[in-house]
């Protein structure tokens, strides 16, 4: 299985602090959002390698933190070729982007950079590798329909966790189970992203293509318990750097 990491986004909301420095390798309790991400993918047995996908800005950045880490895991920095805010290609065109330049064809496993859990992603895959060849997102209960319409929001089947809606910041939320940019793609879904794109449809946040997927074939949803943090804002980062210090994480 391989494994992508989402790090082309310019942290504009998170500015200034995101000005010359990437939303993934700021610090939260005493280590970069990256480096938590992936210490906990590497514990996945079935992953070989990991691709980080970027933009031209901060590509340089990454290959250092990279090498400097000296992870037991082989990573990739991929430039997307973007070196603006305006130019980007967008979550799902990122994906697009490292499956079709890199060959992918196997099982993929799809994480935003910005999203901080505590679930072991270990068992996120041993949920969602029975549901093959349909993918599995993973999901969070913020438990307030105030807040829903800030994050990309899923309706499933109690009993079976099929996915059977998804919106992407809904005026009018049906749910709190939110999306957390943890993904599992099986190897045969690989190729919807082409017919995605060539259907012209948005390529911004990861969840528009769950949102086309869930119209055209089960889809299904784990629900974790926990904690978790989107980092979108300064308030968010703050708030995660203040517990994960508590916590002694």
């Amino acid at each position: 299985m391989k494994v992508l990491i989402l790090a082309a986004g310019y942290g504009t909301r998170l500015y200034p602090i995101t000005l010359d420095k990437p939303k993934a390798l700021l610090e939260v309790g005493g280590k970069t959002i990256l480096e938590r991400i992936i210490t906990s993918i590497i514990e996945v047995n079935d992953c070989d390698h990991i691709y980080i996908v970027t933009n031209s800005k901060f590509y340089k950045d990454f290959v250092k933190w990279v090498i400097n880490k000296n992870f037991s895991m082989e990573i990739t920095v991929i430039d997307d070729g973007t070196s603006s805010n305006e130019a980007r290609l967008g979550a799902i065109g990122d994906i697009h982007l490292v499956i079709e330049g890199k060959n992918i064809s196997e099982d993929l496993l799809v994480a935003g950079s910005d999203n901080l859990f505590d679930f072991d992603v270990k068992d996120f895959i041993a949920f969602a590798k029975p549901k093959s060849p349909c993918a599995s997102i993973a999901l969070f209960d913020i438990k307030d329909l105030k807040k829903a319409n800030l994050y990309g929001i899923a309706v499933i089947n109690k009993e079976t966790y099929e996915v059977i809606g998804f919106e992407e910041k809904p005026a009018k939320p049906k749910s709190t189970l939110a999306a957390t940019a943890v993904y599992f793609y099986p190897k045969e879904k690989l190729k919807l992203f082409s017919e995605y794109i060539k259907a012209g449809l948005t390529k911004d946040a990861p969840g528009n293509f769950i949102k086309w997927l869930v119209t055209k074939e089960p889809v299904y949803g784990y629900v974790f318990k926990g904690n978790w943090y989107d980092i979108g804002s300064i308030e968010s980062l703050k708030k995660a750097d203040e517990d994960y210090r508590k916590r002694g994480k």
